[in-house]
Protein backbone atom coordinates (compact mmCIF):
# COMPACT_ATOMS: atom_id res chain seq x y z
CA UNK A 1 0.00 0.00 0.00
CA UNK A 2 1.13 3.29 -0.76
CA UNK A 3 2.56 6.19 2.09
CA UNK A 4 0.80 6.54 5.20
CA UNK A 5 0.04 9.82 6.46
CA UNK A 6 2.37 9.09 9.13
CA UNK A 7 5.13 8.56 7.16
CA UNK A 8 4.48 11.26 4.59
CA UNK A 9 4.58 13.97 7.65
CA UNK A 10 7.90 12.36 8.74
CA UNK A 11 9.30 12.53 5.90
CA UNK A 12 8.28 16.11 4.88
CA UNK A 13 9.50 17.34 8.28
CA UNK A 14 12.55 15.89 7.65
CA UNK A 15 13.15 17.61 4.06
CA UNK A 16 11.75 20.81 5.93
CA UNK A 17 14.36 20.48 8.42
CA UNK A 18 16.79 20.31 5.64
CA UNK A 19 16.09 22.81 3.29
CA UNK A 20 14.12 25.92 4.27
CA UNK A 21 12.47 26.40 0.55
CA UNK A 22 10.17 23.31 1.90
CA UNK A 23 9.57 24.70 5.25
CA UNK A 24 8.34 27.38 3.98
CA UNK A 25 5.96 25.46 0.93
CA UNK A 26 5.00 22.99 3.68
CA UNK A 27 3.54 26.13 5.58
CA UNK A 28 1.58 27.09 3.08
CA UNK A 29 -0.23 24.37 1.70
CA UNK A 30 0.13 22.04 5.02
CA UNK A 31 0.42 17.97 4.73
CA UNK A 32 -1.03 16.16 1.78
CA UNK A 33 -3.25 13.47 1.82
CA UNK A 34 -1.95 10.07 1.39
CA UNK A 35 -2.19 8.46 -2.10
CA UNK A 36 -3.03 4.67 -1.63
CA UNK A 37 -4.12 2.09 -4.14
CA UNK A 38 -4.59 -1.68 -3.97
CA UNK A 39 -1.27 -2.92 -5.31
CA UNK A 40 -1.95 -5.70 -8.25
CA UNK A 41 -3.40 -6.16 -11.71
CA UNK A 42 -6.34 -4.09 -11.14
CA UNK A 43 -4.49 -1.14 -10.10
CA UNK A 44 -1.93 -1.03 -13.23
CA UNK A 45 -4.91 -2.00 -15.42
CA UNK A 46 -6.95 1.08 -14.51
CA UNK A 47 -3.71 2.65 -15.10
CA UNK A 48 -3.59 1.72 -18.57
CA UNK A 49 -7.33 2.30 -19.03
CA UNK A 50 -7.30 6.02 -17.88
CA UNK A 51 -4.33 7.09 -20.12
CA UNK A 52 -4.77 10.34 -21.88
CA UNK A 53 -8.99 10.09 -20.99
CA UNK A 54 -10.44 12.31 -18.16
CA UNK A 55 -11.55 10.57 -15.10
CA UNK A 56 -14.73 10.21 -15.90
CA UNK A 57 -14.36 8.63 -19.13
CA UNK A 58 -12.25 6.11 -17.70
CA UNK A 59 -14.84 5.00 -15.04
CA UNK A 60 -16.89 4.72 -17.94
CA UNK A 61 -14.57 2.39 -19.65
CA UNK A 62 -14.49 0.39 -16.39
CA UNK A 63 -18.14 -0.13 -15.57
CA UNK A 64 -18.46 -1.65 -19.29
CA UNK A 65 -15.89 -3.81 -18.79
CA UNK A 66 -16.91 -5.00 -15.50
CA UNK A 67 -20.32 -5.85 -17.20
CA UNK A 68 -18.49 -7.50 -20.29
CA UNK A 69 -16.02 -10.14 -18.45
CA UNK A 70 -17.80 -10.00 -14.84
CA UNK A 71 -14.07 -9.61 -13.10
CA UNK A 72 -11.64 -7.42 -14.83
CA UNK A 73 -9.54 -7.85 -12.08
CA UNK A 74 -9.08 -11.26 -13.34
CA UNK A 75 -6.18 -11.15 -16.26
CA UNK A 76 -7.78 -14.44 -17.56
CA UNK A 77 -11.19 -13.07 -18.24
CA UNK A 78 -9.90 -9.53 -19.93
CA UNK A 79 -7.39 -12.15 -22.06
CA UNK A 80 -10.46 -13.85 -22.89
CA UNK A 81 -12.40 -10.70 -24.16
CA UNK A 82 -11.92 -10.21 -28.17
CA UNK A 83 -10.55 -6.74 -29.71
CA UNK A 84 -14.40 -6.09 -30.76
CA UNK A 85 -15.78 -6.80 -26.72
CA UNK A 86 -12.96 -4.12 -25.67
CA UNK A 87 -13.44 -1.62 -28.41
CA UNK A 88 -17.62 -1.93 -27.51
CA UNK A 89 -16.12 -0.99 -24.05
CA UNK A 90 -14.51 1.99 -25.12
CA UNK A 91 -10.69 0.84 -25.48
CA UNK A 92 -8.75 1.77 -28.76
CA UNK A 93 -7.13 -0.25 -30.70
CA UNK A 94 -3.92 0.45 -28.91
CA UNK A 95 -5.35 -0.11 -25.45
CA UNK A 96 -6.74 -3.07 -26.00
CA UNK A 97 -3.01 -4.33 -27.03
CA UNK A 98 -1.61 -2.70 -23.76
CA UNK A 99 -4.18 -4.78 -21.87
CA UNK A 100 -3.57 -8.23 -23.48
CA UNK A 101 0.06 -7.74 -22.84
CA UNK A 102 -0.57 -6.88 -19.32
CA UNK A 103 -2.70 -9.67 -18.96
CA UNK A 104 -0.14 -12.14 -20.89
CA UNK A 105 2.82 -11.11 -18.81
CA UNK A 106 0.73 -11.49 -15.23
CA UNK A 107 -0.97 -15.15 -16.40
CA UNK A 108 2.28 -16.14 -17.89
CA UNK A 109 4.32 -15.59 -14.37
CA UNK A 110 6.16 -13.72 -16.03
CA UNK A 111 5.35 -10.49 -13.85
CA UNK A 112 4.68 -11.26 -10.43
CA UNK A 113 2.59 -8.22 -9.03
CA UNK A 114 3.22 -9.31 -5.54
CA UNK A 115 6.66 -9.84 -5.15
CA UNK A 116 8.67 -7.17 -7.10
CA UNK A 117 12.47 -7.13 -7.02
CA UNK A 118 13.41 -4.89 -3.68
CA UNK A 119 15.80 -2.71 -6.36
CA UNK A 120 13.17 0.27 -7.51
CA UNK A 121 15.17 0.09 -10.58
CA UNK A 122 14.89 -3.38 -11.51
CA UNK A 123 11.06 -3.17 -10.51
CA UNK A 124 10.87 -0.41 -12.73
CA UNK A 125 12.26 -2.43 -15.46
CA UNK A 126 10.18 -5.57 -15.14
CA UNK A 127 6.83 -3.29 -15.04
CA UNK A 128 7.80 -1.33 -18.21
CA UNK A 129 8.22 -4.61 -19.85
CA UNK A 130 4.30 -4.11 -20.37
CA UNK A 131 2.92 -2.53 -23.60
CA UNK A 132 1.84 0.65 -22.35
CA UNK A 133 3.16 1.03 -19.10
CA UNK A 134 5.90 3.69 -19.48
CA UNK A 135 8.38 4.77 -16.82
CA UNK A 136 6.16 7.29 -15.30
CA UNK A 137 3.30 5.05 -14.78
CA UNK A 138 5.95 2.26 -13.14
CA UNK A 139 6.94 4.95 -10.76
CA UNK A 140 3.33 5.84 -9.87
CA UNK A 141 2.69 2.29 -9.11
CA UNK A 142 5.40 1.56 -7.10
CA UNK A 143 4.77 4.82 -5.18
CA UNK A 144 0.71 4.49 -4.34
CA UNK A 145 0.25 1.22 -4.42
CA UNK A 146 3.60 -0.19 -2.50
CA UNK A 147 4.22 2.62 -0.48
CA UNK A 148 8.46 2.88 -1.95
CA UNK A 149 9.55 5.70 -0.04
CA UNK A 150 12.39 6.81 -2.30
CA UNK A 151 10.39 7.04 -5.56
CA UNK A 152 10.97 9.77 -7.77
CA UNK A 153 8.92 10.63 -10.67
CA UNK A 154 11.55 13.53 -12.65
CA UNK A 155 9.89 13.35 -15.72
CA UNK A 156 6.35 14.57 -13.90
CA UNK A 157 5.40 17.89 -15.41
CA UNK A 158 3.59 18.82 -12.14
CA UNK A 159 6.51 17.76 -10.49
CA UNK A 160 9.48 19.92 -11.98
CA UNK A 161 6.98 23.02 -12.38
CA UNK A 162 6.30 22.92 -8.34
CA UNK A 163 10.01 21.88 -7.68
CA UNK A 164 11.13 25.23 -9.92
CA UNK A 165 8.73 26.88 -8.34
CA UNK A 166 9.31 26.32 -4.18
CA UNK A 167 12.76 26.61 -5.08
CA UNK A 168 12.77 29.76 -6.83
CA UNK A 169 13.72 28.91 -10.15
CA UNK A 170 13.26 31.19 -13.36
CA UNK A 171 12.23 28.89 -15.51
CA UNK A 172 10.92 24.65 -15.13
CA UNK A 173 13.95 22.49 -14.06
CA UNK A 174 14.12 19.88 -16.74
CA UNK A 175 14.19 16.47 -16.27
CA UNK A 176 17.45 15.83 -15.34
CA UNK A 177 17.93 18.62 -13.16
CA UNK A 178 15.20 17.67 -11.03
CA UNK A 179 16.52 14.26 -10.97
CA UNK A 180 19.82 15.59 -9.83
CA UNK A 181 18.40 18.02 -7.57
CA UNK A 182 16.73 15.15 -5.88
CA UNK A 183 20.03 13.40 -5.14
CA UNK A 184 20.29 15.42 -1.67
CA UNK A 185 16.72 14.44 -0.41
CA UNK A 186 17.28 10.68 -0.52
CA UNK A 187 15.19 8.40 1.00
CA UNK A 188 12.40 10.81 1.24
CA UNK A 189 11.59 11.54 -2.32
CA UNK A 190 8.48 9.62 -2.74
CA UNK A 191 6.81 11.76 0.43
CA UNK A 192 8.34 15.43 -2.14
CA UNK A 193 6.36 13.79 -5.38
CA UNK A 194 3.36 13.38 -3.08
CA UNK A 195 4.19 17.13 -1.76
CA UNK A 196 4.47 18.72 -5.23
CA UNK A 197 1.33 17.47 -6.45
CA UNK A 198 -0.34 18.32 -3.68
CA UNK A 199 1.21 22.08 -3.58
CA UNK A 200 0.72 21.87 -7.26
CA UNK A 201 -3.33 21.64 -6.59
CA UNK A 202 -3.41 23.82 -3.75
CA UNK A 203 -2.49 26.65 -6.52
CA UNK A 204 -4.23 25.32 -9.34
CA UNK A 205 -8.02 23.98 -10.13
CA UNK A 206 -7.32 20.36 -10.35
CA UNK A 207 -4.11 17.33 -9.32
CA UNK A 208 -2.05 15.88 -12.59
CA UNK A 209 -2.97 12.20 -10.83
Amino acid sequence: MGLTSEQLRASLDALAAAEPAFAAALARAGYPAPRIREPGYATLLRTIVGQQVSVKAADAVWRKLEALVGDPTDPQAVAAASDEDLRACGFSRQKSSYARSLAEEVTSGRLDLHNLPHDDEEAIAQLTRVKGIGRWSAEIYLLFAEGRADIWPAGDLAVQIELGRILGHDARPSEKLTRDLAEAWRPHRGALAIFAWHHYGAGADAQPV
